[in-house]
């Protein structure tokens, strides 16, 4: 699926290349662990979320940092950005790509893992996450 432009965003791109893109500048910064949830479907307002957990607050900032400037660098647009004060959990909103980062801690707590069997299309990872 083709996002639709917004006003100014530069660049229309293919859903499954932004979570490609999203998932490798993840990569490169090491998460402990990484879920693609496809929700097409089962959700109005995405397509996917991708989730990150990292060790330390520092890291889950690093992450999003990376996330943010490698889909900058191909002129993708952030619809919005929360969690910037406490970094424990970090929302990146691609519109039909949302990206959850959390610290161990908080990923603990919301126990995703427990989530992932009933949910179609779930890829639990530490490496690259590839879209369908």
């Amino acid at each position: 699926m083709k996002r639709e432009a917004s006003r100014g965003e530069r660049r229309s791109i293919d859903t499954e290349e932004l979570l490609q893109l999203a998932a490798a500048a993840a990569s490169e910064v090491k998460p402990t662990s990484q879920v693609h949830l496809d929700l097409r479907g089962l959700c109005n307002f995405t397509d996917h979320f991708l989730i990150a957990s990292a060790p330390s607050m520092r890291q889950v900032r690093a992450i999003a940092e990376r996330i943010e400037e490698q889909l900058r660098e191909k002129q993708i647009r952030m619809l919005h950005r929360e969690g910037d004060r406490d970094a424990r959990w970090i929302l990146l909103d691609y519109n039909d790509v949302i990206i959850h980062i959390f610290d161990e801690e908080t990923w603990l707590y919301y126990d995703l893992e427990a989530c992932g069997p009933t949910l179609p299309n779930a890829s639990w990872s530490g490496e690259d996450i590839e879209a369908p």
